[in-house]
């Protein structure tokens, strides 16, 4: 008898997708009794989730609320709130609802959270992860 040839993939067997990445805010989302929750997990968007904000009265009033809206539906963890939805979503520093929107933007169209960044001093370039820890940690 001889050993099975070929992998999962080519055996049938269903190859699986990543669906969820973590990320971790860069200052993060400050609730009402001023705890910061900076880690969090966004998952894949659903041709529903780009739907649904269309007919959001919030959205037909103010075209901009739709990224918030949006990263309401698809923002599954942040911290240790319960529900993270467009209430929450909307009190984010500028500086967070617009890595959030990049983040977005890196898993949905492009499938992954690397960037291309240039060293200040060096001007070499260099790939970092988003969804990994801060700078200069491991």
């Amino acid at each position: 008898m001889g050993e099975l040839a070929g992998s999962s993939a080519e055996l049938g067997a269903p190859e699986r997708i990543r669906t969820e990445f973590e990320f971790e805010l860069p200052r993060g989302y400050v609730d009402d009794s001023g705890t910061v929750h900076r880690r969090g997990a966004m998952r894949l968007a659903t041709a529903r989730d780009e739907l649904t904000p269309l007919i959001d009265l919030r959205v037909k009033e103010n075209p901009a609320y739709l990224s918030v809206v949006l990263l309401g539906l698809v923002v599954t963890r942040l911290g240790t709130l319960g529900n993270v939805h467009a209430g929450v979503v909307e009190q984010l520093f500028a500086s967070d609802l617009a890595f959030l929107q990049d983040f977005y933007r890196r898993i949905n169209a492009e499938g992954h959270t690397r960037a291309a960044v240039t060293c200040p001093s060096c001007d070499s370039p260099f790939e970092i992860d988003l969804a990994g820890g801060r700078l200069g940690e491991s």
